[in-house]
């Protein structure tokens, strides 16, 4: 298990490590410069110029036994070019990172496949894998777009994010994702929400998420077709909640116990059976620590 980001709204590096470890979770995703969205006035940061904080996070990590298992911010634009992104993957391989992210706002498909393909041989030179993420927001709305530039590029090291709310928001079910060769799937981010959108816009939803578990997200049965050997990052930003006074490590916390109450609700569940699709999920007191 690990936690996103975007949980955390902008906690600089090094304390994001501790309270990923005090949590219980082996693994972070890591941008290099501070979230724009900071509700509770973190200072700014930045991994890519300073180099003392990028060797005093790669010795907490080392001292708690975190890494990083995703690195976020290679984005696709309008006449970008993936190869600007060399210095900043220089930085995560610097710091260890096992894959990075890509999205594209590029409304070029054909020019976006080209541009994953470059960021996956990048990143594999580096050592590192890359996964695509699809969200109705985005130029890859959907699944089916999803495994057509995964086709497209023809990498074995690059592969599927599966997000759960983007998931369920762009209209597939569980089932829809079972008929994925798992092989393809890398890396899955879990967080909850109504299945019908509530902003005015899909960024409104995207940065108040809710609690696993207390949403209309079929999560239960998405889990239960995910690949049993992935990180599963909470990427659960709680906008309301933190600028209600509520504290990081409280939000996160919360998320934390209600994933390990659905993972051991599912790992119990008599094989074979589900709930109606976008029934809420329901979750069983933990005993296991994942």
């Amino acid at each position: 298990m690990g936690i996103e980001h975007q949980t955390v709204f902008g906690l600089p590096p090094v304390e994001f490590v501790h309270l990923a470890a005090d949590l219980g979770c082996r693994y972070i995703a890591a941008v290099l410069s501070g979230n724009p969205v900071n509700p509770h006035g973190y200072p700014p940061f930045s991994l890519r110029d300073d180099a003392a904080l990028r060797r005093r996070t790669i010795a907490a990590m080392r001292e708690r036994e975190v890494s990083i298992s995703l690195g976020e911010g290679f984005v696709v634009r309008p006449g970008s070019d993936m190869r600007g992104y060399a210095a900043d993957l220089d930085v995560m391989a610097e710091l260890g990172v096992a894959m990075v992210n890509t999205v594209t706002m590029d409304p070029d498909l054909d020019r976006s496949h080209d541009e994953f393909g470059t960021l996956a041989e990048m990143a594999s030179e580096r050592g590192m894998q890359t996964t695509v993420e699809f969200a109705p927001s985005l130029t890859i709305k959907d699944l089916d777009l999803a495994l057509a530039a995964v086709r497209h590029v023809a990498r074995p090291d690059f592969r599927l994010l599966i997000d759960t709310m983007h998931l369920a928001r762009s209209g597939h079910t569980p089932a829809d994702l079972a008929a994925v060769d798992p092989a393809l799937i890398a890396y899955a981010q879990l967080s909850d929400n109504t299945l019908q959108q509530r902003g005015t816009v899909y960024r409104e939803d995207s940065i108040n998420r809710m609690v696993p578990g207390e949403g209309e997200l079929p999560l239960r049965d998405i889990l239960a077709v995910l690949p049993p050997d992935i990180v599963i990052g909470l990427e659960v930003p709680m906008l309301s909640a933190a600028q209600a006074g509520e504290p990081t490590e409280e939000r996160a916390r919360r998320c934390v116990q209600a994933a390990r109450d659905l993972l051991t609700a599912e790992a119990l569940r008599p094989p074979g059976t589900l709930r109606p699709l976008g029934a809420p999920s329901t979750a069983h007191p933990s005993t296991i620590e994942r």
